[in-house]
């Protein structure tokens, strides 16, 4: 259904935001002490700031899954057009909390600039990067069934970046490469999968520091025929795994939905598992009567990077 305030994967530019919001009133950044963030050194300064952003990022969708808009575009990570989010007008406590928001974004920005600091680095500072479960060269070996029982495969993701926003693996199916790259942000989202490369993904789903008993929301785009679902989620279980020789900050996740099939929808359910830490996913089973939203993977390896 064509419409001027349909959802894109790309930021939208700012007329266009601001001719799809409806409320009347401008979010103002309400302004913060740049000197609270004194003592920080630049990466602790980086790393703030994201998560500022990424915290901005999760009240705009909240506000625009509200008010079904679907004026919010953002892609990976940390990246945020604050003047799009602030012309959203949004209301009361979320109208606040991005004001909030803005204001120490400004503060860190100035406290990075009476530093001195260099631009924010797109790589992962190392002691990031060190803390994760995975590491650079690494391949995640998965064993993937699609419908109900479905001939198994194997599908290869080797490790190619770990950046502040995402992470970026080379792709393989039964050890032989593809010229595809798969990305997905730091929680395990994948706002945008290769065309043509038929794999189930979800986005908005997943986000930061996931506790026990959070609802989850976000969609569903399946195989081949790319069709789009909603799913949503509850955080049912949390626990360290380390079934695969190292420990996963695991979070358990009960799945239901709905999934578009012959004009009208179809129940789907299951359950993922994934690494807080990471993003990365440790298992899915997500069951439907359309078959392109029926799937079953589940990390079996890790093999190490090549000497």
């Amino acid at each position: 259904m064509p419409s001027v305030c349909r959802p894109v994967i790309a930021l939208l530019p700012l007329a266009l935001v601001a001719a799809c919001a409806t409320r009347s009133v401008d979010v103002l950044p309400l302004a913060a002490d740049p000197n609270a963030f004194a003592g920080l050194s630049c990466d602790a300064l980086y790393d703030e700031a994201d998560r500022v952003r990424q915290r901005a990022a999760q009240v705009a969708y909240a506000v625009d899954e509200r008010s079904g808009n679907n004026i919010i575009a953002l892609g990976l990570g940390v990246t945020v057009f604050w003047p799009a989010l602030l012309a959203m007008r949004p209301s009361g406590p979320d109208a606040v909390a991005l004001a909030q928001l803005k204001g120490q974004d400004e503060a860190l920005r100035l406290a990075q600039a009476q530093q001195v600091c260099p631009p924010a680095p797109e790589q992962l500072a190392p002691a990031r990067a060190a803390a994760l479960p995975i590491a650079l060269g690494e391949r995640l070996v998965y064993e993937e069934r699609g419908g109900a029982g479905g001939p198994a495969r194997e599908l290869g993701l080797r490790v190619a970046a770990l950046r502040r926003d995402e992470l970026e693996f080379a792709v393989d199916v039964g050890g032989r490469a593809l010229p595809l790259r798969w990305r997905q942000d730091p929680w395990g989202n994948q706002p945008q999968m290769p065309e043509g490369s038929g794999w189930l993904h979800w986005k908005r789903l997943l986000r930061p520091d996931m506790a026990l008993g959070d609802v989850l929301s976000g969609d569903v785009i399946g195989g081949d025929s790319g069709g789009s679902g909603r799913l949503r989620g509850q955080v049912i279980a949390l626990g360290v795994q380390t079934s695969l020789g190292r420990p996963f900050d695991a979070a358990v996740i009960e799945l239901f939905g709905d999934a578009p099939m012959a004009g009208h929808g179809t129940r789907l359910d299951g359950v993922m598992v994934v690494d807080r830490k990471s993003g990365v996913l440790l298992r899915l089973e997500l069951h439907s009567g359309n078959p392109e939203f029926a799937l079953r993977r589940t990390l079996t390896q890790i093999e190490p990077a090549p000497p």
